[in-house]
């Protein structure tokens, strides 16, 4: 794993000094190697975490074997023997020579050999960036279900990329204006939706993309896609699709084990992980590595299921059990870790467990993903409801009898009432998360004007919006079959809940402790086939990701999993009402709220009251307001 940085300009905008700001900043990622490239028009930086071929001579900058490509790369390609292997001996590239070992030169040889199409040959994640001295022109590639992070600055004129927000941060002639419009989306979900960032002139390439920067501007194509994969009919067979899964799953295990470097698995305990760990105990000729996190709150500490099948498993195992102090030393990180307004605590305990990993391990698998494809979340089963015209009829008194109701009924009044359908999708995530309605939002802050610009898909907006690309997403999976409630949520989440929180979440967490971290359920040749599995066979008699456990049970007792789904989730509630209080007191202060001036002072007093007087589902929305008031102390 590795960071990059770099820019383009034709007008000497960037310099040599820039790029290695840029590029230092992002040591973290890197810490074994540091190169860079430049030329009269461009600079190219990289930090090296050594997992494969481990020699200098895979080192980036790495150029072609012609000397007209010159690539920095991050990430691993997991199928680049094959590619290599096909380059070699295919007549037409008979004159290849590797001299390396490294995934790094396949990818550059492809791309010098197979043009803009190479990226299709691609298995794995990654962000690669080439530069064609020749013609002198700038591609960025993106894999497919956005795993790995890659950002780019563009005024219109100028141009330069990285790994993460943090080394724009370094150039103060970067522009670093706030984008107010994007707030609202924080409010509503927690994290900034690709392609936009907390800033108006830095944006996130999308997922499944690539893009040319040259001298007449930047222009950017999707060379994969959700949508196409969806087929007419799905498979419905219970056996043929456990026997595909189960061997798609294997051969993506097996993939991702490929390291010159120790390895281990984050397990948690649960269905997902605990798959990835048994296919993992069956293919490693070593005894596997398993890291776990737990906490001292007895309602929130599964180590103990992680242990039981860490154990069934002959793993060696490590656990590390989390107190509030062990989280207050991370909170302040969490600002300069993410870079801009990120709301997902769990980020806390995932920071801890790549700590943890980091101490015997360079790799780690995990298993994101595997709910979005399987129905693993509560937010699939409102979705179901809510599509139940019976439902649709009495929403609205229902709404409003909860709401005298105990603070969970009242959590439910919030999901039952009615939404925009192009606003759906979002609504039942973000209540799902005990996030700020779109309602509560238009009541808490302080322009009206400037809220909506995203979600209404403002024609003056560059970028689609999150829900106007949604909309979009369903009409098209439509005109191929009709997609179940569930579905269209699942793929809300593959969209923006997966790459924009928990792929994010896990990259910067792990990779502040140079860990890679690797996730077989999203080799898109898993994600391809599990988009057509009937969902009868994913959520069947009230059980979500029944075909998935079918399998599991395979490997594993069934009893060790006969429990409630928990999630990774810290005791945030409990936390902001004792030992963590005085984040509330130092970012949700009057004079503070006033000082920034994006949300009322006095609708933010009622939240806290009502919180403190026992509407504890609240907990959530206030987080989100000390993140946001946190980041704005920091950056502002």
């Amino acid at each position: 794993m590795c960071g990059l940085a770099g820019f383009i300009s034709f007008d000497s905008f960037f310099n040599q000094e820039d790029l290695t700001l840029m590029t230092q900043s992002l040591a973290h990622r890197g810490p074994d190697a540091e190169g860079f490239f430049m030329d009269e028009h461009c600079g190219l930086g990289h930090r090296r975490l050594s997992v494969i071929d481990l020699s200098t001579r895979a080192s980036q900058p790495m150029y072609s074997a012609n000397d007209r490509f010159v690539i920095v790369y991050n990430g691993e390609i997991y199928n680049f023997s094959e590619i290599g292997a096909f380059l070699k001996g295919s007549s037409q590239h008979q004159a290849i020579n590797f001299k390396t070992s490294s995934d790094t030169e396949v990818i550059l040889e492809s791309f010098s050999a197979l043009g803009i199409d190479f990226v299709n040959q691609l298995n794995g994640m990654f962000a690669i960036v080439i530069y064609d001295k020749k013609n002198q022109e700038l591609y960025l590639f993106r894999d497919r279900l956005g795993i790995k992070p890659l950002m780019y600055y563009w005024d219109g004129e100028h141009f330069a990329f990285a790994s993460e927000l943090k080394a724009f941060k370094q150039i103060p002639k970067i522009k670093k204006e706030i984008n107010k419009p994007v707030i609202h989306d924080f409010l509503h979900l927690g994290f900034i939706p690709t392609p936009h960032s907390i800033y108006k002139n830095i944006f996130k390439l999308n997922a499944g993309c690539w893009m040319k920067v040259s001298r007449t501007g930047i222009e950017e194509h999707r060379y994969w896609n959700l949508n196409t994969k969806l087929q007419n009919t799905v498979v419905s067979d219970p056996e043929e699709a456990m026997v595909k899964l189960s061997d798609l799953m294997m051969s993506s295990v097996q993939y991702q084990l490929k390291s010159d470097v120790p390895f281990g698995v984050f397990l948690s305990g649960g269905i997902d992980s605990s798959f990835v760990t048994a296919q993992a105990v069956q293919l490693s000729s070593v005894k596997i590595n398993t890291f776990s996190i737990g906490f001292e709150e007895n309602s929130h500490n599964e180590s103990e299921y992680a242990k039981a099948v860490a154990q069934y498993l002959s793993t060696d195992h490590f656990e590390f059990i989390v107190s509030y102090k062990d989280a207050m030393q991370l909170i302040d990180s969490i600002i300069e870790t993410y870079d801009e307004p990120f709301a997902d605590p769990s980020a806390i305990p995932t920071m801890l467990v790549s700590k943890l990993a980091r101490q015997y391990v360079t790799v780690t698998l995990s298993g994101e993903g595997g709910d979005e494809l399987f129905f693993g979340y509560g937010a699939y089963k409102w979705a179901n409801r809510l599509s139940n015209p019976l439902v649709n009829l009495i929403r609205t008194p229902l709404a409003s009898l909860f709401e005298h109701g105990s603070s969970r009924v009242q959590r439910i009044s919030h999901m039952l009432r009615p939404q925009d359908s192009m606003n759906l999708r979002s609504h039942i995530y973000s209540q799902e998360q005990y996030y700020f309605t779109s309602k509560e939002i238009s009541e808490l802050v302080t322009d009206s004007n400037s809220i909506y610009s995203f979600i209404n898909n403002d024609e003056k907006i560059k970028f689609s919006s999150v829900i106007g690309e949604l909309k979009n997403v369903a009409n098209f999976a439509q005109n191929h079959r009709r997609l179940t409630a569930m579905e269209q949520q699942a793929l809300f989440d593959l969209y923006y809940y997966l790459p924009d929180d928990l792929l994010t979440k896990v990259d910067r967490a792990s990779m502040k402790f140079s860990l890679e971290t690797r996730v077989p359920y999203l080799d898109h040749r898993v994600v391809e086939f599990a988009l057509n599995i009937s969902p009868s066979l994913k959520y069947k008699n009230g059980i979500a990701k029944h075909i998935l456990k079918k399998i599991l049970y395979q490997y594993i007792p069934k009893k060790l999993f006969d429990r409630p789904k928990q999630g990774f989730a810290i005791p945030l509630n409990k936390w902001l009402h004792n030992e963590l209080h005085y984040l509330i007191e130092e970012n949700l202060n009057k004079a503070t709220l006033e000082q920034y001036g994006y949300v009322k002072p006095e609708v933010v007093a009622v939240l806290l009251d009502q919180f403190n007087n026992g509407h504890d589902y609240l907990y959530n929305r206030i987080w989100l307001l000390i993140i946001l008031h946190k980041w704005l102390r920091q950056n502002t």
